[in-house]
């Protein structure tokens, strides 16, 4: 089992244990691959919840450049929907799993296809 596999065994795992999701594997590696070698570094492979401009990257970043949605207050929305459902305590939260989420939220799958 390749690294990149493990790791995405890891997150289905924290989809359905921690966030209460059946994650669809197909997608859940296309978002995974997506994210680079940022998955293979561990401060790049989570998602600092409680920083601003943590959040504010994930916006203008992934949500506005790679998903194509326009800037409004239903990115910040579902943003915080995210954290909620991965839980604002959890320490860990991996980016796979935070755009993973994102990427259902939003209906933007075929970005992916």
């Amino acid at each position: 089992m390749s690294k990149r596999d493990e790791l995405i065994a890891k997150y289905a795992d924290d989809l359905k244990n921690k966030c209460g999701m059946d994650p669809d594997m197909d997608l859940l590696t296309a978002v995974t691959i997506g994210c680079g070698p940022s998955i293979y570094n561990d401060d790049s492979s989570t998602v600092a919840s409680s920083q601003e401009s943590e959040l504010e990257t994930v916006k203008n970043n992934f949500l506005i450049k790679k998903l194509g949605l326009a800037d409004g207050p239903d990115l910040d929305a579902g943003i915080q929907k995210a954290v909620d459902t991965y839980g604002a305590s959890e320490r860990n939260k991996y980016r796979a799993v935070f755009y993973y989420m994102l990427v259902k939220h939003f209906g933007k799958e075929s970005v992916y296809s």
